[in-house]
């Protein structure tokens, strides 16, 4: 199948096929840049209703600009990888400070907004500016190693620059974006990584895997390494007023910008109520006596899991301060909704909300 054959008969099947998307076919390169940010680490089903509630706050790259930080954060919350956020956020004054508010519609200027890699460029510049900047995503891998035969480990840089190469040689002159989002829209929901519609594909005659039957071994994608589990302990310290104490993570930590009850991981020979007491003197330099456990919970993060032993505790020594969070505060239960909290301890301040809801006994 030549070059020229590829692309029409990827573009037509897209024009006949593609999904109906918030941020697809709007114009917007601001929407479409934010669609992009989102969808790192995202399915489109999970993003879309957090696009049109981002956007509902923040129709315009100058909106998101004015905004604060924690404003932004809390808009995003439950969507993860919080500093899509931030970065998102920081691009966006720049943007405006620097290029008058208008996305950059070239690669030198893309690329110096935060956040903004090779990927995102790519995808931004072909799409909004029919740029011709070939996109590789997973699902692009996928149908390019199976339409070429690619036998390489996918997860080495090697056999992804190849792809990269591939896809440069391609790309429509004419549509480059509407032929990135065909190439990802195939992959998604024809060549997926099981049990593929080769039937439905408009590439089928040139599919090497599919002529091969090896469509269930490629692309071959070598064992990811397991992932570390770690035993955290945080507590829940409130005070006469019925406050209770959060803290701030630094804006360079992973998951900056967000609201914790403190805490940390548990070191050998600790049980949890010791490390609970201990990370709460090493990080706010008070004593605190354990009431009793409150919630145990697991969660997973793209690089370790976790499991959060939280516990009641009642503050006996010292006035706490900062040293590793960036603020503290105390506030009333019945205002944590006010405050963006990562996933695992949002679900602690739902279950603490709902008790004092419901005037329910803490016995602090």
């Amino acid at each position: 199948m030549t070059n020229t054959e590829f692309q029409s008969r990827l573009l037509n099947w897209y024009d006949q096929n593609k999904r109906s998307m918030p941020w697809r076919d709007c114009g917007d390169p601001y929407k479409i840049w934010l669609s992009e940010i989102m969808l790192q680490q995202t399915r489109v089903d999970q993003a879309t209703p957090y696009f049109e509630r981002f956007v509902d706050h923040y129709p315009s790259v100058n909106a998101l600009a004015e905004a604060d930080q924690q404003d932004v954060l809390k808009v995003w919350e439950g969507l993860g990888y919080y500093s899509r956020a931030r970065n998102l956020h920081a691009a966006a004054q720049l943007v405006v400070d620097d290029f008058d508010g208008r996305v950059p519609d070239s690669w030198d200027d893309i690329t110096k907004l935060k956040g903004v890699g090779p990927y995102t460029a790519s995808a931004v510049l072909s799409i909004a500016f029919q740029k011709k900047y070939a996109v590789v995503d997973g699902n692009v891998i996928r149908v390019l190693s199976r339409y070429h035969g690619i036998d390489e480990d996918v997860r080495s840089t090697k056999t992804k620059n190849g792809i990269q190469e591939h896809a440069d040689e391609l790309i429509s002159e004419e549509r480059p974006g509407d032929f990135n989002q065909a190439l990802m829209e195939l992959g998604a929901t024809i060549c997926t990584p099981s049990n593929p519609d080769c039937g439905s594909c408009p590439l089928q005659d040139g599919c090497v895997a599919y002529k091969t039957a090896r469509t269930e071994e490629l692309p071959y994608k070598s064992k990811k390494k397991k992932r570390p589990h770690h035993q955290i302990g945080v507590g829940i310290v409130r005070n006469q007023k019925d406050q209770v104490l959060i803290a701030l993570r630094p804006d360079d930590a992973m998951l900056g910008g967000l609201w914790e009850f403190p805490g940390g991981k548990q070191e050998s020979g600790e049980t949890f109520p010791d490390t609970v007491k201990r990370e709460l003197h090493e990080e706010l330099d008070i004593t605190v006596s354990i009431i009793k456990p409150f919630m145990k919970l697991d969660h997973a993060y793209s690089h370790f899991k976790i499991t959060l032993h939280a516990y009641l505790c009642e503050l006996e020594e010292g006035k706490p301060e900062p040293r590793t969070s960036q603020e503290i505060r105390w506030i009333a239960i019945d205002e944590l909704t006010e405050y963006p909290f990562p996933k695992a301890n949002r679900r602690l301040t739902e279950k603490l909300m709902n008790l004092n809801k419901g005037q329910q006994e803490l016995e602090i």
